[in-house]
């Protein structure tokens, strides 16, 4: 599959080199990548295909490019034609989750592999990572600083390099580039998760990754109505591979769900601009409050790679996430949690509602807490999914919940305080008595 508006299925010449550029901007190609208008009834919109078998000619001669729905079905070609096209790769294919995408990537591996990844990941890849992949005989060591010590870690075994650039939930940023280059030296690949992102924001393809995973679920799909996942990439072997893999295993969407976040991606641009200027303006109040101890953001300048942002980032863009530590502890962070008025409570991201969450009791609860704090995810840690409201809307409901937040803790000092002063004198005390 190359990058045309048209809709197309992919070869197995085993060809691995990229895309041509695409000859449209990004806009363009996600209203109509993937998206011809039907052949037979004009309809601009793609109809849902729920039939679940495909008629044939003959024994083994089908009519079209379709067979049995498990193995390919036309709405999900068609939303895998608008992920390659928007991620730049020649290939993808549309998973029944993340999660299942990122198994389906482990199980592709030789038993033995070892794979190398970044500490702070999501939790359920880390889950995957330490509780399932051991099970096919693939061992993952985690590393903090990934470009700093990679050659380090790196094995004759090391088959896959897993980033999250930025990473789940303390929005660390890896050089890409850096890493691959490394990776490609010892034979390993590099598989980036783009989730946080997407594709408007960063292609990591450009950047050396041979492989790109979302979960759909998020900005891709967008309205918090769909789980699915995705994996594009280049290589024709690695196509063959895993779709062989998926159709063994059954990790497919339904037709529905592939139409629903087909529709979703028309607007991600739109969505993904909205919520990034929202997220730094958020962001921005964040780090001016005095009841905030750090803010993990990388549209902010003093984000530690802001200069990585700047370089693998559509015009800079710091993307809808960002995440921060109040002051108070884990009490604090879940009293701001629940003081929003306009963010709702609840995991996963990327929709076009605000959403706040504590990791360390929600998302990444799996993970130790030793290794949690490791990396960043402490206990007063706030996860922040900026939507498409209004930006000054938002602001207002943070900084009124951050109040909230922190006058238990501000009544409580002045008490012990107040406990500390030294008894008034009998006299003042008696003239106060009918005071109010």
């Amino acid at each position: 599959m190359t990058v045309p508006i048209n809709n197309g299925h992919n070869g197995s010449s085993g060809e691995t080199s990229p895309p041509a550029a695409p000859a449209h901007g990004f806009g363009t190609l996600a209203v109509h990548a993937g998206a011809p208008h039907d052949p037979v009834t004009g309809a601009v919109i793609e109809p849902i295909s729920l039939s679940t078998t495909f008629a044939q000619r003959g024994a083994g001669q089908p009519v079209g490019a379709f067979e049995y729905s498990r193995s390919a079905n036309p709405n999900r070609a068609s939303f895998e034609a608008a992920v390659a096209a928007l991620e730049h790769a020649r290939h993808a294919l549309a998973f029944s989750s993340g999660s299942a995408a990122t198994a389906t990537i482990l199980q592709s591996l030789p038993p033995g592999s070892h794979v190398l990844s970044v500490s702070d990941v999501y939790g359920g890849t880390h889950r995957y990572f330490t509780q399932v992949a051991q099970a096919h005989g693939v061992r993952v060591t985690f590393t903090p600083q990934i470009e700093v010590d990679i050659a380090a870690h790196l094995r004759d075994d090391t088959r896959l390099v897993w980033i999250e650039s930025p990473s789940n939930p303390t929005l660390r940023l890896v050089d890409i580039r850096a890493v691959a280059d490394v990776a490609h030296a010892h034979g390993a690949q590099v598989v980036v998760d783009n989730t946080f992102l997407s594709p408007y924001v960063q292609t990591p393809l450009d950047h050396g990754a041979d492989i790109v995973v979302h979960s759909v679920t998020k900005y891709l799909n967008g309205h918090s109505d769909v789980v699915m996942g995705a994996a594009a990439f280049n290589s024709d072997a690695l196509r063959a591979r895993l779709a062989f893999l998926q159709n063994a295993g059954g990790a497919v969407p339904s037709a529905f769900d592939a139409w629903l976040a087909h529709r979703g991606v028309k607007t991600l641009h739109l969505r993904v601009r909205e919520s990034s200027r929202n997220a730094l303006a958020v962001a921005r109040a964040l780090e001016a409050s005095p009841h905030v101890l750090a803010v993990h953001y990388p549209g902010l300048d003093s984000h530690p790679h802001r200069k990585i942002a700047l370089r693998q980032h559509r015009d800079g863009l710091g993307g809808g996430m960002l995440s921060f530590r109040v002051r108070g502890g884990r009490d604090a962070a879940e009293r701001f949690c629940q003081s929003t008025k306009l963010y709702t409570l609840a995991e996963s991201l990327g929709g076009i509602e605000s959403l706040v969450e504590v990791p360390s009791a929600m998302t990444h609860a799996g993970i130790p807490r030793d290794q949690r704090e490791a990396v960043g995810v402490f206990d007063d840690l706030v996860r922040v999914s900026n939507g498409i409201e209004d930006a000054d809307d938002l602001v207002r409901d943070v900084l009124q919940a951050l109040e909230q937040a922190v006058a238990p803790i501000a009544t409580d000092t002045d008490t012990a305080a107040a406990a500390a002063e030294p008894a008034v004198s009998a006299g003042i005390g008696e003239s106060n008595g009918n005071g109010a």
